[in-house]
């Protein structure tokens, strides 16, 4: 009898309940990215130790609880899945591994009011987040992922038409479908013009467009902008309570300035975001960010979000009003650049197309935008 293939999804309705993972990838790759989650057992034994004639490589397996397992494409998961089976062990399988896991999305209502709906996307794998604002039957979607199918499908259950996308920046770590969600729908693609030289991609300078009203509602998305992630990026502020900030704010860090290979610049306009732009908003606006660094962000609800009071609170580099000293924190934290930064950048602008298969190679791998400052 062989062991059991499952899908990303329901790989994620096993760690909702509490599974094993058994990742038989190499020590290296495993830790450097690895499955993630609050009431999930992790474990790192490769697959070709299963191989060799020793018993004790079964030691650190439970018999009594289910394991699923994990590598790359899903080739060496099966053959260890199928070997475990044969030992009696509650034992399953990610068919096509990491891979597919990198590519599934989690959809959560973070805001449910009388005129509107906010649901939070999160790409688990890339710690991404995306955003539908919904009202009267319209669609705001904010930095789509490039699986688009996903936006689309979550309309339709709300039975919305798109009419807004929106990129808070030009993205460094992921493809964005922005544009391609734009064309599909109908909808207006929106961007500001100064992450977007040389492209041919069809899109509304963002700058131009401060106030955008739809639904009968007269909901309200500002467009502030927020340069540091980089020159162009904004912040989106929703009715004066809910500020979807990009790459700019996140819960437990600032965007890093380093990618346009001007970190000391960069990093003093993300001082003027944070001190003169930001400062104004109210400490109980919402903070809904493009990105999160560590699982624990993700709160009771499921969801990555914080008051932009309790940021300030326990974010020392948001109450660090020395400029000096600001961008030096900013500029020296910025860390491992995200892989491929430099291709993908040229591809959201539309100079550079790949195949799918390339798509997922270029992407494969942690999210490095969001950055824990402590």
């Amino acid at each position: 009898m062989a062991a059991t293939a499952i899908n990303a999804k329901e790989l994620h309705q096993k760690m909702e309940q509490g599974v094993v993972i058994l990742d038989v990838r190499n020590p290296d790759d495993y830790q450097e990215w690895k499955i993630e989650g609050e009431h999930l057992t992790s474990l790192n034994i490769p697959y070709f130790t299963f191989l060799d004639d020793n018993e004790a490589v079964f030691d650190p397996l439970p018999q009594s609880e289910e394991i699923v397992v994990i590598c790359a494409k899903g080739r060496s998961a099966q053959m260890v899945a199928n070997i475990l089976d044969e030992k009696g062990y509650n034992v399953s399988y990610l068919e096509k591994g990491m891979r597919e896991w990198s590519q599934f999305y989690h959809p959560v209502t973070v805001v449910s009011e009388e005129q509107f709906t906010i649901i939070q996307v999160n790409r688990l794998a890339k710690g991404c987040l995306s955003y539908l604002v919904i009202s009267e039957g319209q669609a705001l979607v904010v930095d789509p992922n490039r699986h688009v199918d996903e936006y689309l499908r979550l309309a339709e259950q709300e039975n919305a038409s798109i009419a807004h996308v929106i990129d808070t920046h030009l993205h460094a770590d992921h493809i964005s479908g922005g544009s391609e969600l734009a064309e599909k729908t109908g909808a207006t693609y929106y961007i500001a013009s100064s992450e977007m030289q040389d492209s041919s991609l069809r899109y509304e300078p963002l700058e131009q467009h401060k106030n955008l009203q739809y639904g009968a509602v007269q909901l309200q998305v500002i467009a502030i902008p927020t340069p540091g992630h980089t020159p162009g990026s904004v912040s989106v502020l929703v009715n004066d309570k809910y500020l979807l900030s990009g790459d700019t704010v996140f819960v437990g860090g600032l965007g890093r300035p380093d990618l346009g290979g001007k970190a000391r610049e960069w990093a003093q306009s993300l001082y003027d975001t944070v001190f003169k732009t930001i400062a104004p908003l109210s400490d109980e606006v919402l903070v809904l960010p493009a990105h999160y660094a560590d699982i624990k962000e993700i709160n009771e609800g499921g969801c990555v979000s914080a008051r932009l009071g309790e940021i300030r609170k326990r974010n020392e580099i948001m109450r660090t009003e020395n400029r000096e000293q600001f961008t030096e924190l900013v500029a020296d934290t910025a860390g491992a650049t995200p892989p491929n930064y430099e291709e993908i950048v040229q591809i959201n602008r539309g100079i550079v197309h790949v195949s799918p298969d390339k798509a997922t190679e270029l992407e494969f791998g942690p999210n490095r935008c969001a950055i824990h400052h402590g």
